[in-house]
């Protein structure tokens, strides 16, 4: 009887559990406010390109360097494009290229670090190694070498982001396997006959996903400031294509007759960068069972 009666009550605890998580994010002030701008931005992401009032590369040869007006309310640019367009358009070149290639340093170091935790011996300290070798260059600095013997582009600066992350990753992961492998629950299922990939998929990575999720959050911004960075030195999305980074290098000759080219893309990357921060703080909190938000 008293079997029946836990049965029913197990099942929704699950739903309930993920429910709860969602609900002290939106309790958490900084976790809010992070879910509000990331949301926000992806949104804009998607929608950008049809929301934008103007063709976001179409020259008009008649409001060159305009300031704001009724129409065009963030002004033209060098050529007459109107700034919030391109503002809007943007947002899917640059939020897209942070997500992406946080997610491409996400699975490659997070697998690099499971399978090295959980193999540990001579294995695990030679692929620690190689990290440290990766490590030992400036990210930008190796960004900025792939993206020269690739060519610049969207793909190769997708790359190049998401290389600048592996290593990190895969050092969060091997700790967090580290410190799960050695459970009685992990040594269990071994005794019992499962094989190692079993052990890592159905064990190991449900206990290290969590650790993984918060920084990927927190990553993105440092991610979308590369990518950024990179347009910005003319190595990334190539013109006439919107991109934050792109618009703030055309801009630079242009801060004294039209100031709005440069601080819209550079508040929408702060924005942004800010709003992938506070998610990533505010879920490192939620996920954190000795915290009370």
């Amino acid at each position: 009887m008293a079997d029946a009666a836990a049965a029913p009550v197990g099942a929704p605890s699950r739903t309930r559990g993920r429910a709860g998580v969602l609900t002290r994010l939106l309790r958490h002030r900084s976790g809010a406010v992070g879910l509000f701008l990331t949301t926000f931005f992806v949104v804009l992401a998607i929608a950008g390109p049809w929301i934008a009032p103007y063709d976001p590369a179409k020259p008009d040869y008649t409001l060159l360097t305009a300031g704001s007006q009724p129409g065009h309310w963030l002004g033209t640019d060098a050529f007459g494009r109107d700034t919030l367009s391109r503002v809007l358009a943007g947002a899917r070149f640059s939020i897209s290229i942070g997500l992406a290639a946080t997610l491409l340093g996400a699975l490659v170091g997070g697998a690099w670090g499971l399978w090295s935790g959980f193999a540990g011996g001579w294995v695990d300290s030679l692929s620690m190694r190689l990290v440290d070798v990766m490590l030992a260059f400036p990210g930008i600095l190796l960004a900025i070498g792939l993206v020269t013997l690739t060519g610049p582009g969207v793909g190769p600066v997708i790359l190049a982001s998401g290389v600048f992350g592996i290593p990190v990753f895969a050092r969060l992961t091997r700790a967090s396997t580290l410190a799960v492998k050695e459970r009685a629950f992990v040594e269990a299922a071994g005794a019992l006959g499962a094989g190692g990939g079993r052990i890592m998929l159905r064990h190991l990575l449900p206990s290290v996903i969590a650790p993984v999720i918060v920084f990927a959050t927190l990553r993105s911004g440092s991610t979308l400031l590369v990518a950024s960075g990179l347009s910005f030195l003319g190595l990334g999305v190539q013109p006439p294509a919107p991109e934050w980074g792109g618009m703030l290098s055309d801009a630079q000759l242009y801060l004294s007759v039209q100031p709005l080219m440069a601080f819209s893309p550079g508040i929408a990357i702060t924005l942004a960068v800010l709003g992938f921060n506070l998610l990533g703080d505010g879920l490192r909190d939620v996920l954190d069972p000795t915290v009370r938000t």
